[in-house]
C-alpha cells in the first residue's frame, strides 16, 4: 500500500536562517566604531606627537619695559586723591531692635554712605538720606576715617529738603581733622572735569572721574519735595557714594554727591550733586541752630542753559509756588500762551540792590535775612518785548515749610 501524501504545501526548510541577527549587527557596529576611534587616535598621536609642549627649566621672568614718567593729568589726579582722601569718611548707621518673642536686644545695620570733614571742630557733612533712619536720635552713627579709626558721631542737624545733614564726632582722639577745601559752584561750566570720592558698596575710598553733564537740574527729595539747581555728572556715583564730595580739578569741594538716576539703584551714567554754594549756607545754618530757619521766595528758577541760550544774566522765574510770598508779591512765571508761544517770566537781577546772577546768589542773599524781613527784589519783566522794563517788588519773607 502506497503512503499517502499530505495535501498541504511542503514545509520550508530552516525558515529563520534567512532573517538578520540584530545582536550580531549591533556587535559589528560597535567593533567598527571602536576601530574608527582607535584609528583616529593613532593618526592624531603620530601627527601631533612632535608638537607636544616642552618644559624649560631655565625659563626666567620677562624683562620689564620702562614706562617713563606718568602723564601730567595722571599726576594731578593722583595728587588730588592723596590730598583729598583723608577728608573723606565712611558712615554706617544702626539701631537696637528686640527680636520678636525674645528679650534679647541686638543691633541692626540701617544704612551706610560717605561724608567729609567740614571743619576742625569735628563736624561731618553727609546726605540726610544716609542718616535718615537715626535722625530722631534713636540710633547710632559711626564714622570711619582714612586711617581706619572709628568713632561714634551725633547728629547736629538735618535738612530733608536739601538732603543734607551735619554730624559731630564724639571723643575724637586722633590727629587734627583735615577739613576739605571749599570751592564755589556759581561759575561751573558744562564739560568741566569733576572727581567723586566715596565708599561705593562699602569699598574703601574709591575715586571716579567724569565731567559736569548739566547744571540747574531738579530731582525729588526724600520728603517728596523738589530739590532745585543740582549739578548733573557722569562720574560714577553708586550706593555708598552718597554724601561724599564732588571735587573740581583743584581738589576743591563743588558739590555733595546726592543721588543716582537709575531704576535699579546702580550707576547709570546720570548722577546728581548738591552745589557747594547751597551746602555752605545750609551747613552753616545747621551748625548755628540745628535746623533750617530759612526764609524763601517761592519761585523755581530756569536752568542756566536757558540763560546761555537767551544771552541773559540773572535768575529767570520758571514757576511761582502757590501760596508763596512770590505769588503774593505778583511775580510772573514763564508760561505757554494760547497761541503756543513761550512767554518768559520775570528775570530776577537784584535783591536789595545786590546783583543776582543765578539761583545760588538768591540762596546766599536770603540766608542773610530772617523770617519776617522785607526785601526789595528787582526784576526785568516782559523780556524781549516792547514792554520790557525793570520792576521792583517788595516781599515779606516767610519760613520754608
Amino acid at each position: 500500500m502506497e503512503p499517502t501524501s499530505s495535501s498541504g504545501p511542503p514545509e520550508a526548510a530552516n525558515p529563520r536562517s534567512s532573517q538578520p541577527n540584530p545582536v550580531a549587527f549591533l556587535r559589528l557596529f560597535l567593533y567598527c566604531l571602536v576601530a574608527a576611534f582607535f584609528g583616529a587616535w593613532v593618526i592624531s598621536y603620530w601627527t601631533t606627537s612632535d608638537k607636544r609642549p616642552v618644559l624649560n627649566p631655565d625659563a626666567e621672568p620677562r624683562t620689564i619695559t620702562p614706562r617713563g614718567d606718568l602723564a601730567e593729568d595722571e599726576k594731578s589726579t593722583i595728587e588730588l586723591f592723596e590730598n583729598s582722601a583723608p577728608s573723606v569718611i565712611f558712615i554706617t548707621t544702626s539701631q537696637q531692635v528686640r527680636m520678636y518673642g525674645s528679650a534679647k536686644i541686638s543691633e541692626m545695620a540701617t544704612g551706610q554712605g560717605s561724608g567729609f570733614v567740614w571743619d576742625e571742630q569735628g563736624h561731618i557733612v553727609t546726605n540726610y538720606h544716609v542718616v535718615k533712619s537715626i535722625a530722631n536720635g534713636s540710633g547710632t552713627a559711626r564714622v570711619t576715617f582714612a586711617d581706619a579709626s572709628t568713632y561714634v558721631a551725633s547728629i547736629v542737624g538735618s535738612s530733608p529738603e536739601h538732603d543734607l545733614a551735619v554730624l559731630q564726632v564724639n571723643d575724637f582722639q586722633g590727629d587734627a581733622f583735615q577739613p576739605i577745601l571749599i570751592g564755589q559752584s556759581s561759575d561751573l561750566q558744562v564739560g568741566q572735569k569733576v572727581f567723586a570720592i566715596g565708599n561705593p558698596f562699602g569699598f574703601d575710598h574709591t575715586l571716579t572721574t567724569g565731567v559736569i553733564s548739566g547744571l540747574g537740574r531738579s530731582i525729588e527729595a526724600e520728603d517728596g519735595r523738589q530739590i532745585d539747581d543740582l549739578i548733573q555728572t557722569d562720574a560714577a556715583i553708586n550706593p555708598g557714594n552718597s554724601g561724599g564730595p564732588l571735587l573740581d580739578s583743584s581738589g576743591r569741594l563743588i558739590g555733595v554727591n546726592s543721588a543716582i538716576y537709575s531704576p535699579s539703584g546702580a550707576y547709570a551714567g546720570i548722577g546728581f550733586a548738591i552745589p557747594v554754594d547751597t551746602v555752605n549756607s545750609v551747613v552753616t545754618e545747621l551748625i548755628r541752630h540745628g535746623q533750617i530757619k530759612r526764609p524763601y521766595l517761592g519761585v523755581r528758577i530756569a536752568p542756566p542753559t536757558i540763560n546761555a541760550r537767551l544771552g541773559i544774566e540773572g535768575a529767570l522765574v520758571a514757576e511761582v509756588v502757590s501760596g508763596s510770598p512770590a505769588e503774593s508779591a505778583g511775580f510772573q512765571p514763564t508760561i505757554i500762551s494760547d497761541q503756543q508761544q513761550v512767554v518768559l517770566g520775570d528775570l530776577i537781577v537784584a535783591i536789595d540792590d545786590k546783583k543776582v546772577k543765578n539761583f545760588g546768589d538768591i540762596v546766599q542773599k536770603l540766608f542773610d535775612h530772617d523770617v519776617g524781613d522785607k526785601v526789595t527784589v528787582t526784576v526785568v519783566r516782559g523780556l524781549f518785548t516792547e514792554k520790557q522794563r525793570e520792576v521792583e517788588l517788595t516781599i515779606e519773607l516767610q519760613e520754608s515749610t
